[in-house]
């Protein structure tokens, strides 16, 4: 709708802001008018119209078969646009259309907006099934005349009540027709269902609703005051009450075909069972995360045993397997104390290499540089674990076995993340300028733990491959290219 508003019309920014609040509330109006409606606005010469929105209805046949959107006419083509662009007004003379063997009632109802008129709405009905109409039907169509006045005169749609209409009820879910004091005339089977949820055991035609609202609910104070409002449709608002062990999703509209207020619809949804599995899946995204936490202190309190057992060593050689071991158990720690912190199994892996990246540098020579280039992304927790040990075991071993104590140098973590959509792989190169690799060293058959560690996860757990190679001019430089899940 922007581009053809831009592209064909003189409207300004501000105009085009209220079409948008127009398209985000007529699924209403065509779902209580049981018809299509197609919003036509006149080109920048005045000549054509153009056709920028258009909406099919939940509650009856279409009468458009084709998208309607685009479509441009000549002034003089279609009188009922330009009655309703001329003179302001809603026009409906004219005998019905005959489409594809289908007769159509077309309406036209002017969008005015601070005394100008924007465009026209055609209401197309198709009347091929047009039979006597039942009172909700009556109910919905008079619902419907007053929305189109009060679009008529550019009191509705609401300034800055702006609808998702994906999350707000419509008509099919519950309608409700109250009088100027707030007396329900008419409750569509679905509202009374839905009341009946809060444990209304009669019905609720000749009821006030906002009082009846309140006194279903549990709430007491301020709180019930508001919900008189709310549910008496004094003004346009939406809430949710609970009460009885149910939920409903209430919606006012205030209708004021002619200035004054005459009374109001109440759209309303039953919501129970939605708020039911959204209050599970909190819960169970708590426990989670408490799970993860508990994991991570658990962890942590390992690794100190292992670093007091440490110090208790006499041997050097044990105290520094301890110490490894104490940076392995952090490394997986670390990824916990991640999850323990996000509401899914996902995790942005950067912020855990450059942990990964300061717990290994403790043990480096004080000359050696450690830096991370590169993204690594967003991976599920089954990658980011083990490739914390990885990252961890690596590095442990450039630091430990390319520098000679009191040699400075550098060791870089690079991290590239390719291939396509459903096939997203992640390579990362471990490059340092150190000593290189002694002769005749084959990192798939020899190698210490760390390596055999590093061999294990890589190509059995994370599907990937691994390999350690002299760097081009100095060096050794370390090569993972490893399958990970599409980054959302």
């Amino acid at each position: 709708m922007n581009d053809l508003v831009r592209q064909h019309t003189a409207l300004s920014e501000s105009d085009l802001e209220w079409l948008h609040l127009l398209v985000s509330e007529w699924q209403l109006l065509s779902d209580l008018s049981f018809a299509d409606l197609v919003l036509w606005v006149p080109t920048l010469d005045g000549t054509r119209y153009v056709s920028v929105a258009q909406m099919r209805p939940n509650t009856g046949p279409t009468s458009y078969q084709d998208d309607m959107v685009g479509h441009l006419v000549p002034r003089g083509r279609r009188p009922l646009l330009d009655a309703a662009l001329d003179e302001g007004r809603i026009v409906r003379e004219g005998d019905p259309e005959w489409r594809e063997e289908v007769p159509v009632r077309v309406e036209s109802i002017p969008v005015r907006r601070e005394g100008r008129v924007l465009g026209v709405i055609a209401r197309n009905t198709n009347l091929l099934t047009v039979r006597t109409p039942s009172r909700l039907e009556l109910t919905y169509l008079q619902s419907a005349s007053d929305l189109a006045q009060m679009i008529a005169a550019g009191s509705f749609p609401f300034p800055g009540q702006q609808v998702d209409m994906d999350a707000s009820p419509r008509a099919g879910d519950g309608l409700i027709r109250l009088d100027a004091d707030g007396i329900v005339q008419y409750a569509s089977p679905n509202a009374l269902s839905a009341y009946h949820r809060l444990g209304l055991a009669s019905d609720l035609v000749g009821q006030h609703l906002g009082q009846l609202t309140a006194d279903l609910a549990p709430a007491r104070g301020p709180v019930d005051e508001a919900i008189v409002k709310l549910a008496s449709g004094y003004a346009p608002r939406e809430a949710e009450v609970e009460g009885n062990g149910g939920v409903i999703q209430l919606r006012a509209i205030p209708l004021k075909p002619k200035g004054t207020r005459i009374g109001s619809l109440v759209l309303l949804r039953d919501v129970t069972e939605l708020r039911r599995r959204e209050r599970e899946l909190i819960t169970k995204d708590a426990t989670i995360r408490e799970i993860h936490h508990r994991v991570k202190n658990n962890l942590q309190t390992v690794a100190a045993l292992l670093r007091l057992q440490a110090r208790r060593m006499d041997s050097d050689q044990g105290r520094e397997a301890l110490n490894e071991a104490v940076r392995r158990v952090g490394s997986i720690a670390i990824v916990h104390e991640t999850l323990s912190q996000n509401l899914d199994e996902r995790v942005e892996f950067d912020e855990i290499a450059d942990r990964v990246l300061a717990m290994v540098a403790e043990i480096s020579p004080g000359g050696v540089n450690c830096r991370r280039t590169g993204r690594f992304g967003i991976l599920d927790a089954e990658v980011a674990t083990p490739l914390s040990m990885v990252l961890t075991e690596v590095l442990q071993n450039a630091l430990e076995h390319a520098f000679a104590p009191g040699e400075s140098g550098s060791v870089e973590v690079a991290a590239l993340r390719g291939g396509t959509r459903e096939e997203s792989r992640l390579l990362i190169t471990v490059r340092d300028d150190g000593r290189g690799l002694p002769e005749g060293f084959d990192p798939q058959r020899t190698g210490n733990l760390g390596l055999q560690i590093v061999r294990t996860l890589v190509e059995g757990e994370l599907g990937g491959s691994f390999d350690m190679v002299p760097a081009p001019e100095r060096g050794t430089k370390v090569v993972l290219d490893i399958p990970v899940g599409a980054e959302k």
